[in-house]
């Protein structure tokens, strides 16, 4: 049974790490801060909540599972409604969405 949970943890963890890399890539090759910023917070929420749900698996049934679900939950909550207050602020400052390609 513990190997079986060992490779559940193991998974989550690397499936949180594939969607933080790809928010970083995302972060890198997206064209104005909007986008970036689109593509940064679904892909941040997806990372960070395997990364957590793993190390939940990983501790057991303890009071330290209990701690990281409660971070899960504050983050999967707070994480959409900061999203949303950097891309209002970006929107009423100077920053105007990318509408279309320059020409070269």
């Amino acid at each position: 049974m513990s190997t079986a949970l060992d490779f559940l943890s193991g998974a989550l963890l690397l499936i949180g790490i594939f969607f933080t890399l790809v928010g970083s890539v995302g972060i890198l090759r997206l064209p104005d801060v909007l986008s970036r910023l689109h593509g940064a917070s679904i892909t941040d929420t997806l990372g960070a909540a395997s990364i957590l749900l793993g190390l939940a698996v990983a501790a057991g049934w303890s009071l330290l599972m209990g701690k990281i679900l409660a971070l899960l939950v504050m983050m999967v909550l707070l994480n959409p409604s900061a999203s949303h207050a950097l891309a209002r602020a970006a929107i009423h400052g100077i920053r105007k969405p990318w509408l279309e390609r320059e020409s070269d």
